[in-house]
């Protein structure tokens, strides 16, 4: 969500190799497509240029799949086809140069600027391009979990078989951390409006309507919730695709120009309502979000419902039951306490070097992570553990009296950036969640707003609602992110300043 947005990154916390959404990958074909269809709505598919995903760790991405072209009456629009992670990141490809050099992207809707990561992705060479035009204005966006700095370059900028010519975008020089440098994607296409853009800088799809690309002045998004489906989504610019959504799309204005932001009315729990609302709430239309994030009231509320609890507490107590005794006979044997979570493979740190030489910042400084930026929920609780397991034994405490003593400590662990998990056997029984917009209620079904990763007993289940107090005047603000517009097929009509929503199909 823009330049204020905490990006949520589902995957660190728990225990996957690379980051989620976004809204962060090798699950599903990726490629620009394009579609035509003939008066009787018969897909036509004239051949080409596709690509397939870059390897780990960066590099170009190489020809491979197909171009396709999408024809709505007199109108062509152009679709670029998404890549689904675990239903929490949708991201597609666009090339920028002459020739092109392609890149993977988080269209984005809750911020404005395109901007190309540095570090472990594909790279852009401004020397290898004819049309590159240099520009050198240094430029930083601020994330929740830190922010991007670099500077401003001009290029050619291709967007499934949409050129966009002298597009502004930021050649990112530094990174915040993990979240970006572990990502698979290598930047962010924001679609916000310029007030929100850094710099000033033309949003991309500002200069597809300057430059007469695209005839309507509409993008609309489906997002596959099927992560094994053959395609995980797509985007249109210049219109809509009416393969994917059902009925009659439900518009609301925007009220403030910025974020895609509108006004939403009661949020219910089953028939019951939550009640902050009922006055109505400001809301927002964010592609860039996985989940969804609204007051902590009625969050609160939500999780009660559900039987949420937080994720790092959950963790913990696995660790607990599964190596509290093992972790316990370490340190009475006195093995190196930095070293204890490494050797049962919780953790990639040795106790040598780095920011955990102290493991009891885990405890003094919560938003110092160890283990050189691979931190994720298990190594945390395990290093914690540690931590108190050893103040316990120098007060001779017996080896029950430790583990219910470190047992207990879980439960009062919040989660970092206000997940929660749930129980994937109790989906059945939890109540449906509804957002009333444009006078219409909108249904999310447990089976919708849950993620739930992996399959049998080792799957884990996330509440896809997060806790973001937004002040007034501002706020009570909700951020409608991926769980929301997977679910309905979603509209952003630049000409006539409106959201709109429809099943998706």
């Amino acid at each position: 969500m823009g330049t204020q947005f905490t990006a949520i990154w589902i995957a660190l916390l728990l225990s996957f190799p690379v980051v989620l959404s976004a809204r962060d990958d090798g699950l599903m074909r990726i490629g620009l497509k394009k579609k035509k269809l003939d008066q009787l709505g018969r897909r036509v598919v004239p051949g080409s240029v596709n690509f397939i995903p870059k390897e780990e760790g960066g590099g170009a991405s190489k020809p491979a799949a197909t171009k396709k072209y999408y024809n709505l009456g007199e109108t062509e629009a152009d679709i670029v086809a998404l890549k689904n992670y675990l239903d929490a990141q949708y991201y597609g490809e666009i090339a920028i140069g002459t020739p092109p050099q392609t890149f993977t992207v988080i269209f984005d809707t809750g911020s404005s600027n395109l901007w190309l990561a540095c570090y472990f992705h594909s790279k852009y060479k401004s020397s290898a391009s004819t049309t590159y035009v240099k520009n050198g204005t240094s430029a930083a966006i601020q994330y929740g979990t830190g922010s991007i700095s670099g500077f401003f370059s001009q290029d050619s900028v291709e967007v499934g078989d949409l050129v966009v010519k002298n597009q502004g975008f930021i050649e990112a020089t530094k990174e915040p951390g993990v979240t970006f440098l572990a990502s698979k994607f290598d930047g962010i296409l924001g679609l916000g409006f310029q007030e929100i853009s850094v710099g000033n800088a033309v949003p991309v799809w500002y200069n597809m309507v300057n430059q007469g690309l695209v005839k309507e002045k509409v993008f609309s998004f489906w997002l596959n919730r099927n992560v094994e489906g053959e395609e995980g989504g797509e985007i249109v610019f210049g219109g809509v695709d009416p393969n994917h959504y059902k009925g009659e799309h439900t518009y609301v204005p925007v009220t403030h120009k910025g974020y895609w932001q509108f006004d939403m009315g009661d949020l219910l729990i089953g028939t019951e309502t939550t009640g902050l609302c009922a006055g109505g709430c400001k809301a927002i239309a964010d592609s860039g979000t996985s989940l969804l994030a609204g007051p902590t009231t009625v969050i609160t509320q939500i999780n009660n419902a559900i039987g949420a609890s937080g994720i790092v507490s959950e963790e913990c107590k696995t660790v607990v039951a599964q190596y509290g005794k093992i972790i316990l006979e370490m340190l009475v044997a006195q093995a190196q306490p930095r070293k204890v979570c490494s050797q049962i493979s919780f953790c990639t740190f040795d106790g040598t070097q780095g920011v955990s030489m102290n493991i009891e910042s885990v405890v003094e400084e919560s938003s110092d992570k160890s283990s050189d930026g691979l931190h994720d929920a298990m190594c945390t609780a395990c290093e914690m553990m540690v931590v108190w397991m050893e103040n316990r034994l120098r007060l001779n405490d017996t080896e029950d009296q430790i583990l219910d003593y470190v047992n207990d400590l879980c439960d009062r662990l919040p989660s970092p950036n206000g997940e929660s998990a749930v129980e994937c056997s109790s989906l059945s029984s939890m109540p449906s969640i509804s957002f009333e917009i444009g006078g219409k209620l909108f249904e999310l079904s447990p089976e919708q707003y849950v993620l739930k990763v992996g399959e049998g007993v080792s799957a884990q289940c996330i509440s896809g609602f997060i806790a973001l107090d937004v002040p007034p005047p501002h706020g009570p603000l909700w951020i409608l992110g991926d769980v929301f517009m997977g679910r309905y097929h979603t509209v952003f009509d630049y000409g006539n300043l409106t959201v709109g929503f429809a099943d998706a199909a």
